[in-house]
């Protein structure tokens, strides 16, 4: 396989994973303040020892994508795991409290009584609730970023597969 090809089919890949990523992230409603959404991206760079891609995206992007692992769902009614397999987890220190409170806000997300009315209490309160709910049960996976990457991944010609396999397997372990 000569470098002018592999090159263009490394950018193929690139490009369709985060066109794909992307749409996963408005499809799941996961595109709040399309922060993640624009931070997606991909680079092709060329090294001594041949072409290199690396994926980009904010940090918390990793932690949508393969979930986080929950402290304890029983400090919670009707708790439970929602990312038991994932290598995140949370030990000690809760999520961020402000953009809890400035999802809420965006939603226009209210408190209410067991007969369905609303009732007094801000969206400090609302963050607090969901910071306490996130920290026990955890962050459900959504795969956002993992399925189109396997999906494109199964295309790539056999031996650009392999090698770039073997790449990630060290990244993500």
């Amino acid at each position: 396989m000569q470098l002018k090809e592999v090159n263009k089919t490394l950018n193929q890949f690139g490009k369709y994973v985060v066109s794909q990523s992307r749409a996963n992230l408005t499809r799941g409603k996961k595109n709040n303040t399309k922060n993640l959404w624009d931070s997606i991206n991909y680079t092709l760079d060329q090294t001594s020892a041949g072409p290199r891609l690396y994926f980009e995206m904010d940090d918390y992007g990793m932690f949508q994508d393969q979930g986080v692992k929950g402290k304890n769902p029983s400090l919670v009614k009707n708790g439970k795991q929602k990312a038991p397999n994932s290598k995140f987890s949370f030990k000690n220190k809760m999520p961020p409290l402000k953009p809890l409170i400035q999802w809420a806000k965006s939603k226009n997300i209210r408190l209410r009584d067991s007969k369905g009315k609303f009732k007094k209490g801000s969206y400090q309160t609302i963050g607090f609730i969901l910071q306490k709910r996130i920290f026990a049960q955890g962050i459900k996976p959504s795969l956002f970023f993992t399925k189109p990457f396997a999906k494109e991944f199964k295309n790539l010609p056999p031996e650009l597969g392999n090698s770039f396999g073997i790449d990630i397997e060290k990244i993500l372990s």
